[in-house]
């Protein structure tokens, strides 16, 4: 398939806004059930919320230029009962708006305690957040079934796809609470920074996974099976016309093979391995530099292994254009 740039940069934006606010609550909950001893005041996680408010929006912002008419956008929702898409324009929205508040609630101090469990107070922001929290998995789940759900892409098609996009929008959102805590919360490096390796870990285990059963697939279609004809030489002499046409700049990517599995290795280091290492060295010194810098080469990592995402899909028709 031809990446489209705009959805690079809206799932990946929007992962991080994602990932970012369940950094914040999972430190929230720890703090308020004394798994850590550390409170560092409202005013940081209400900043970093308003920080992943703005990756959402700014996500939302490019999402707009994947769109024909923009202003028919607001149809995109009404196919809410089948389509995985109109649920995802649905959610969005919903999960920022939750995210202002509680923001919001953080910044001006507004947060009664609501009840008791045992000897722990539940204040509104906890549970704000555990709405949030919910908001966004529902949203990880409705961006990555877009693609899980579509059977003649074999490369999507799994349930890894919904794993990664989950995995890798947390590990990238709890890199950059590692970094905000860095300037703002050094207390908090450690906790987030842990979060973030094995976050980061993990997705990497996962991703290698889906290449791995990626490159094992066999398509199930064939020049032979697409034009009824059984015998087993059949070459493609001619494309039909002269100039390009829809078919060839939308359904392929138009990249060399050499520079394809280059970009593939590129993300494999610059989205994982190389943070991984970053954020090690960056908490042990600590150096809020490092930590940055981790975060910076972790996010174009992940607009390549976006990009590969995309580009690796092999569409049907492929079998007649792609080496066109």
């Amino acid at each position: 398939m031809h990446p489209a740039f705009s959805v690079l940069f809206l799932t990946t934006l929007i992962g991080a806004g994602q990932g970012l606010f369940l950094a914040l609550y999972t430190e929230q909950v720890y703090a308020t059930f004394n798994v850590v001893s550390y409170d560092v005041g409202p005013m940081f996680p209400a900043l970093a919320s308003f920080v992943a408010l703005f990756l959402c929006f700014a996500g939302l912002i490019a999402s707009i230029f994947h769109l024909g008419r923009p202003s028919r956008a607001w149809r995109s929702a009404a196919m809410w009962r089948t389509s995985w898409l109109s649920r995802e324009v649905i959610a969005l929205p919903a999960f920022m708006a939750v995210l202002f508040f509680y923001g919001l609630a953080l910044y001006i101090g507004w947060s009664p305690v609501l009840f008791h469990i045992g000897s722990v107070p539940v204040t509104l922001t906890l549970i704000v957040g555990l709405v949030g929290t919910a908001l966004a998995f529902t949203l990880f789940a409705c961006t990555g079934m877009i693609y899980a759900t579509l059977k003649f892409l074999q490369e999507w098609h799994s349930p890894l796809t919904l794993v990664n996009y989950t995995l890798m929008g947390m590990a990238s959102g709890f890199t950059l609470a590692t970094v905000g805590a860095a300037f703002y919360a050094p207390e908090l490096v450690m906790f987030y920074g842990i979060w973030a390796v094995l976050l980061t870990s993990l997705a990497l285990v996962f991703r290698v996974a889906s290449l791995v059963r990626n490159a094992h697939l066999k398509p199930k279609a064939t020049v032979q099976s697409a034009i009824g004809v059984k015998h087993p030489q059949i070459k493609e002499k001619d494309q039909g016309f002269q100039g390009s046409s829809f078919n060839t700049r939308e359904f392929f990517h138009h990249v060399k093979p050499k520079m394809f599995k280059s970009i593939k290795w590129f993300f494999l280091l610059a989205a994982f391995v190389i943070p991984v290492v970053l954020l090690a060295f960056g908490m042990s010194i600590p150096s809020p530099g490092i930590l940055l810098l981790a975060f910076i080469i972790q996010y174009i990592g992940l607009l390549a292994e976006r990009w590969f995402f995309f580009a690796q899909a092999n569409h049907p028709q492929n079998l007649y254009y792609q080496l066109v």
